[in-house]
């Protein structure tokens, strides 16, 4: 491959590491054709891009990026896959309910809400993060929740007030 072809997939890995928020590395050889098809539609169908990389490509397109990300150098060894998405934990998921049926793919580290998780033993904890928009949810839930306990008590002490009343004016 010449040097002129190598930057411009570095540039091109480049701009997907910085438009994407979350990207993970995974080990996908040895998956058959029909296997790596069958991942492939999967990622496509939860908007995640799988491209396989070169780790030197890869760890030059991280260099120049604007993401510090430089704990996953570590993890740039043996053959490699890169999952970009805009979701954190959608990865994690895909990768743990593809691998009960499958050895692979094999999680290698990932960059998730600006932090860098490495090994297979931190996929249990991807899975777990919120996304941006569930936490914001999770907040305004918190936030109704005394307002309509407030919003039903009155509404309730209106109608004991009302039936106090009613009783008070058929009794004359």
């Amino acid at each position: 491959m010449k040097s002129s072809e190598k930057q411009v997939i570095i540039n091109n890995l480049q701009e997907q590491i910085d438009s994407y928020d979350h990207f993970y590395l995974t080990d996908i050889a040895g998956l058959n054709a029909a296997d790596t098809s069958e991942l492939r539609r999967l990622c496509f169908n939860q908007d995640v891009k799988l491209v396989v990389v070169k780790n030197t490509l890869l760890r030059k397109a991280l260099e120049s990026s604007a993401k510090n990300a430089e704990e996953i150098y570590d993890a740039l060894k043996g053959n490699t896959t890169v999952m970009f998405c805009s979701t954190g934990n959608v990865p994690a998921k895909l990768i743990k309910d593809f691998a009960k049926s499958h050895k692979k793919p094999v999680f290698k580290a990932a960059f998730v809400e600006e932090s860098v998780y490495m090994g297979a033993d931190q996929l249990d904890a991807l899975v777990a993060v919120k996304s941006k928009n569930e936490l914001i949810a999770d907040v305004v839930a918190l936030l109704q929740s005394p307002m309509k306990t407030v919003v039903s008590q009155l509404q309730s002490g209106g109608n004991i007030i009302h039936g106090v009343l009613k009783t008070l004016g058929e009794k004359e």
